[in-house]
């Protein structure tokens, strides 16, 4: 039951970082546009196992998919260990998230510009992970009490 919980925060945790992300992207220019770097991976991947490249609403739909899976699975590791530092857990798997999508971009092979070009963006990439890990947190934490 514990790892059900785990999931849907995790989930949950995604779809809020993902949905802040989407929303935030089409109000300022400044927005980090990890959704891009993430259509790079995929394209990138896709090209290195000999399989033609996604393109157009495609791209952007399989991207999008693999990402809130791939921030759900992550996310739900913040539900391992004592509920007590939860938020304290939530917050710093965010934090860590975010600077990982700043510097392991670049030594991946991907371009960075879309979540470091300006001192703003670099802090929104961080802040926006952080925001989903404390989603998580929260709606764990809300589960727990429930049963």
């Amino acid at each position: 039951m514990k790892l059900l919980k785990n999931i849907i925060g995790g989930l949950a945790g995604a779809a809020a970082l993902n949905l802040l992300h989407e929303t935030a992207r089409r109000l300022d220019p400044e927005t980090p546009r990890v959704d891009l770097v993430g259509e790079e991976a995929l394209s990138k991947g896709l090209e290195t196992l000999g399989i033609e490249p996604l393109t157009g609403n495609a791209l952007y739909t399989a991207t999008l998919a693999g990402d809130l899976l791939s921030n759900a699975f992550y996310y739900s590791m913040i539900g391992a260990g004592k509920r007590k530092y939860l938020v304290a857990r939530g917050l710093a798997y965010g934090v860590a998230a975010g600077i990982g999508a700043l510097k392991l971009t670049e030594p991946l092979g991907l371009n960075d510009v879309p979540v470091t070009r300006t001192q703003k963006t670099q802090l929104l990439t961080i802040a926006y992970y952080a925001f989903g890990g404390l989603v998580t947190a929260w709606v764990i934490n809300g589960l727990r009490k429930k049963v």
